[in-house]
C-alpha cells in the first residue's frame, strides 16, 4: 500500500528543515524526505551570516533563537579587501546583525530540533506525478512511492519538484569556483592565517578572485574564483590535486606570493563548484498542491550573502501561512508565493549585479565604491 503524508518536503536542507520545524511549534507534523544516508553523510559547507530580517527571523518563528546564540562565531563578521598585489584596500569589523555560524552547526540544530523520524534519509526523489484534487506521487530511488496533499520542493537547484511549476532551469552565470581548504593553518600557516580577516577576506581582480574564511578550528575555506566557459570544470581532472593547483596558480600567475599560497597549501581534494543561478525574476502560476521554496525557488550566486537566509524565511513564512489559513492550502500557498516572489526577485538582482561589481576590469574598486556609499 502507497503510504500518504499530508504534507511532505524533498529536502532536508535550511529551508524545509525551517518549514518542517515551524510547522512543528505549531503543531502540524511533517514528512521530509533527503537524499543523503544520513545527516552527516557529506560536509555541509562552510560560514554563513544570518540577516535579522531573513535568517534570524526565521530562527525566531521556529523558537531556536536562544540554542542559535550557542554557536555563533564571535568576531567572524569582520571583512577584508585585497588587490591581486596584495595591498589592503578595506577593513572592518562587520555589519552589526549578521553573526556568523557554520552552516552544519545550524542545519543539526534544525535537525536536533524535530522529532526523530522527521526526516527520511536515502530518499531520493526520482519522479513525482500530479493526481487529481491538488495530491502529487512522489516515486524514490528505491521503487517505493508515497503520496501527499501538500507537496514542497525544498530540494535545491537541480530541484525535481520544479517542473511540476515551472519549465525554468538554472544557467550558468560565467563564473566558477574552486573550493580548497587549508587544515589547521593557524599552527601550520600562521603568515596564511593572519593575512585573512576573521570572517570574510576579497581578493578582486579582473575576472579573478580569491574569496576566504577562517574557520573556528584553524581551517582556512578558500574560493578560488574564476570567469571560466560552461565546460571549464568538465575538462579538468579534478581526482589529481597537484594537476588542479598548477592550472590555478597559472590562471593567478602575477598574483601577491601570499595570495598564491592559499592555492599551493591547499589540503586534499579540490572541489569545483560553476556558480549557476534561476533567472532574476523567476515565478510561477498557482499550481494546486505543489510550491517551492529556497534554491528551488530562487536559485541565485552567493554575492548577495541571501541564499541560506531566505530559504530558511521562505520555510518560516510558508509554514506561518498554512497556520493562518487552516484547512485553506490553496489559499496559503497563494499568500506565501505572493510575499516569496518580489522579495526574491531583489536579492536575485543584487546577487547578479554584485557578481558583475566583484569581477569587473577595474575590480576590487566596484566592491570599494559600494562600501563607501553604504557609509
Amino acid at each position: 500500500m502507497t503510504a500518504h503524508h499530508p504534507i511532505a518536503i524533498v529536502g532536508a536542507g535550511l529551508g524545509g528543515l525551517t518549514l518542517a520545524r515551524v510547522l512543528h511549534v505549531n503543531g502540524v507534523e511533517a514528512a521530509v524526505f533527503d537524499l543523503d544516508a544520513g545527516p552527516h553523510a557529506r560536509r555541509q559547507g562552510g560560514v554563513l551570516d544570518i540577516h535579522e530580517d531573513s535568517g534570524q527571523a526565521a530562527l525566531a518563528a521556529a523558537g531556536l533563537m536562544d540554542p542559535f546564540q550557542q554557536i555563533i562565531h564571535p568576531g567572524a563578521e569582520a571583512m577584508r579587501v585585497y588587490d591581486r598585489h596584495g595591498f589592503l584596500h578595506h577593513e572592518d569589523s562587520g555589519e552589526i546583525g549578521r553573526p556568523e555560524v557554520s552552516r552544519g552547526d545550524l542545519r543539526d540544530l534544525l535537525l536536533n530540533s524535530l522529532p526523530a523520524g522527521t526526516v527520511r534519509w536515502g530518499a531520493k526523489a526520482v519522479a513525482v506525478r500530479p493526481l487529481h484534487g491538488g495530491r502529487h506521487e512522489v516515486t524514490l530511488a528505491d521503487g517505493t512511492a508515497f503520496t501527499t496533499d501538500l507537496l514542497v520542493g525544498a530540494d535545491g537547484a537541480w530541484s525535481r519538484v520544479r517542473p511540476l511549476v515551472s519549465a525554468a532551469a538554472p544557467v550558468y552565470s560565467g563564473l566558477s569556483f574552486v573550493e580548497v581548504r587549508i587544515e589547521d593553518a593557524r599552527n601550520r600557516y600562521p603568515d596564511s592565517f593572519d593575512l585573512l580577516s576573521p570572517g570574510l577576506t576579497f581578493a578582486l581582480d579582473d575576472g579573478r578572485g580569491l574569496l576566504s574564511h577562517r574557520e573556528p578550528d584553524g581551517t582556512l575555506e578558500v574560493y578560488a574564483a574564476l570567469r571560466t566557459p560552461a565546460d571549464w570544470a568538465g575538462s579538468i581532472d579534478f581526482s589529481a590535486p597537484d594537476t588542479v593547483k598548477k592550472l590555478l596558480l597559472e590562471r593567478f600567475d602575477g598574483w601577491d606570493a601570499r595570495l598564491r599560497a592559499l592555492i599551493e597549501r591547499a589540503d586534499g581534494e579540490l572541489v569545483p563548484r560553476p556558480i549557476h543561478a534561476l533567472p532574476v525574476g523567476h515565478r510561477w502560476d498557482r499550481v494546486p498542491g505543489v510550491t517551492l521554496l529556497g534554491d528551488a525557488a530562487h536559485l541565485m550566486s552567493p554575492f548577495a550573502g541571501e541564499g541560506a537566509n531566505l530559504a530558511m524565511l521562505d520555510g518560516a513564512q510558508l509554514a506561518t501561512a498554512l497556520v493562518a489559513h487552516p484547512g485553506e492550502v490553496e489559499a496559503a500557498l497563494a499568500a506565501y508565493e505572493a510575499a516569496l516572489f518580489p522579495r526574491s526577485e531583489q536579492s536575485a538582482a543584487q546577487s547578479a549585479a554584485n557578481l558583475e561589481l566583484c569581477f569587473a576590469p577595474d575590480a576590487p574598486q566596484g566592491l570599494l565604491d559600494m562600501f563607501a556609499q553604504l557609509g
